[in-house]
């Protein structure tokens, strides 16, 4: 009961806070929309879009764990960062387009246990990179060439990732209880997809806290878990920097132009085409939440396609789900940051896992418009397989997947037609 009028309250103060904001800023530049009709069409709260705030956790959830426990990132900071970041782009864009940890950074923090320091610099200097690409025009460039089937690609890799990591990480991870626990979720998600009066993602939450606490509630797991936390300010280093993008940055660039900017544009657009989504927009969003964040120990995001289709997938049609996602964190580093380390041990994993599956699901069914054409589906299988199955596929299936595509078609072009063969 405490937890769910704190996350109330944290909804209700940013929605106070967003009123003044507009207000604030219509004062400014001499613009008389009203606030409350601006933040009407922008932001709504209602079951659909609390469903759909769920829709991104399993991606999240665990990406942010694993980096708190193997760098020992300070827990309070991490979430209340995060929940902010949430917040911020819910009202920037109106739509969901959550922010997510950064893939092959968390990874890398959590199989390698690197310094909390490295990861800040990471952040800065990833940052400092898309802001040059942003300013300097050469996103909007990148976002010219490469071809449709090649983004297409990257969303289907990344869905057959995020599908694998499901099934083999979290849906086993309880053994036959686990298996039992995630047919249910499963089942049920099934039967209430895309239904608008009874979304299914609340109903997997309650599911999943209700097995934890019949088979893992141990009260002393909660002991010193409530208390007001606010994150710790952090200067980063220049060698920090230099370290975090030699070893964090490099490696994730491609997967951010080639899943961040480009494919969240293509969802965006997809799904939200009267948002009028840019690519520039994105890259700036981008670039700001990581200059920002490290100074404040969070840790490095980023948008992500498979983020948009998951808050779409479960109900969210405005900034409303990110708000109250963001709105979730933001309660928990406040007020039981303390204790998150040892409750996040409770809940299911295969409850999560099933979540991931169906923003996997969502985000591979993207790829139809490319079924019409044999060669544009060969170019999504083919960038799809190199990004999941190769180290650094993601570069190597986009840039392979592009020159593919131009090299095919100077081919065809340089061919002498039938008439001319005569």
């Amino acid at each position: 009961m405490m937890f769910a009028l704190c996350l109330c309250a944290s909804v209700a103060n940013f929605y106070s806070f967003s009123v003044k904001s507009v207000d604030l800023l219509r004062c400014i530049t001499g613009e008389s929309v009203d606030s409350m009709f601006w933040l009407r069409q922008q932001i709504r709260f209602d079951r659909n879009e609390l469903s759909g705030a769920i829709g991104d956790i399993g991606t999240d959830f665990p990406l942010l764990v694993g980096m708190i426990l193997a760098a020992g990132l300070d827990a309070p900071s991490v979430l209340i960062m995060f929940g902010a970041l949430q917040v911020m782009t819910g009202l920037v864009y109106g739509m969901p387009m959550p922010t997510q940890p950064l893939k092959a950074m968390a990874v890398i923090v959590i199989t390698q246990k690197l310094a909390p320091n490295i990861l800040y610099g990471g952040g800065l200097a990833i940052g400092a990179v898309m802001l040059l690409l942003t300013v300097t025009g050469l996103i909007g460039w990148v976002a010219r060439i490469v071809p449709k089937s090649v983004v297409r690609g990257v969303q289907f890799g990344l869905g057959m990732q995020l599908a694998s990591l499901a099934l083999r990480d979290y849906v086993t991870s309880d053994g036959w209880p686990g298996y039992a626990l995630a047919f249910v979720a499963f089942a049920l998600t099934l039967a209430l997809l895309g239904n608008r009066k009874f979304p299914p993602a609340p109903f997997i939450i309650l599911l999943g806290i209700a097995y934890a606490l019949l088979f893992k509630l141990d009260g002393g797991a909660f002991e010193h878990a409530v208390g007001i936390s606010l994150p710790k300010l952090h200067t980063p280093q220049w060698a920090d920097v230099l370290t975090g993008f030699l070893v964090l940055a490099l490696p994730q660039l491609p997967l951010s132009l080639g899943n961040s900017i480009l494919a969240s544009q293509r969802v965006a657009d997809d799904l939200f085409p009267e948002k009028k989504v840019t690519v520039p927009k994105i890259s700036l969003t981008y670039s700001l939440m990581n200059l920002i964040s490290p100074w404040f120990s969070g840790v490095p995001t980023c948008h992500g396609s498979g983020g948009i289709a998951g808050h779409h997938a479960f109900g969210g049609r405005t900034g409303g789900s990110v708000v109250i996602y963001g709105a979730l964190y933001l309660s928990l580093g406040l007020f039981f940051g303390g204790g998150f380390q040892s409750a996040v041990k409770l809940f299911p994993l295969p409850v999560l896992g099933v979540i991931l599956l169906f923003e996997a699901l969502a985000l591979m069914k993207l790829v139809r418009d490319m079924l019409a054409n044999a060669g544009d589906f060969f170019i999504v299988l083919l960038v799809g397989l190199i990004a999941f199955g190769l180290p650094y596929g993601y570069v190597i299936g986009v840039l392979f997947g592009t020159l593919i595509v131009y090299f095919g078609k100077r081919i065809l072009q340089a061919q002498p037609n039938a008439d001319e063969r005569r």
